[in-house]
């Protein structure tokens, strides 16, 4: 792969910061309440979600050009879930992957554009078939 950017993040641990090498990124990091903490930070599971969101709906708008889509009221919503792996009793992640479309991408032609755009998204091919991913046409 040539590089074209590469992202740069220290963190050190789930209850302590988070800082981007460009300083844009410097959050107080905690364990949501469900897992036990304060939820006074942000979390692992929610950077992932949006970043995951932001990239997947920047790849459906490349494909939705190339295809010559309307997807100008659409959005992406993420839900990046852990819970127990029952495999190895440590922690997994599942993803599901909501796409909330204008009436004329209801149905079918939807789901055509979620499943290419699943194909072709970064983040899912980082995923894929390491984490459940969902697709949920809305």
């Amino acid at each position: 792969m040539d590089a074209i950017y590469t992202a740069v993040a220290t963190a050190n641990g789930r209850e302590g910061r988070a800082v981007s090498s460009d300083g844009h990124i410097d959050l107080a990091l905690a364990h949501p309440r469900a897992l036990g903490g304060d939820g006074r930070g942000t979390n692992p599971e929610q950077l992932f979600a949006a970043g995951y969101a932001a990239c997947f709906a920047s790849a459906m708008q490349l494909i939705a050009r190339q295809e010559k889509i309307d997807v100008t009221d659409a959005s992406i919503t993420a839900e990046v879930t852990i819970g127990k792996d029952p495999a190895d009793g440590g922690f997994g992640l599942a993803v599901v992957m909501r796409a909330e479309f204008p009436e004329h991408l209801q149905g079918e032609a939807g789901r055509a554009l979620l499943e290419k755009t699943h194909a072709f998204c970064p983040y899912s091919k980082a995923t894929r078939g390491n984490i459940a991913v969902e697709l949920v046409v809305e």
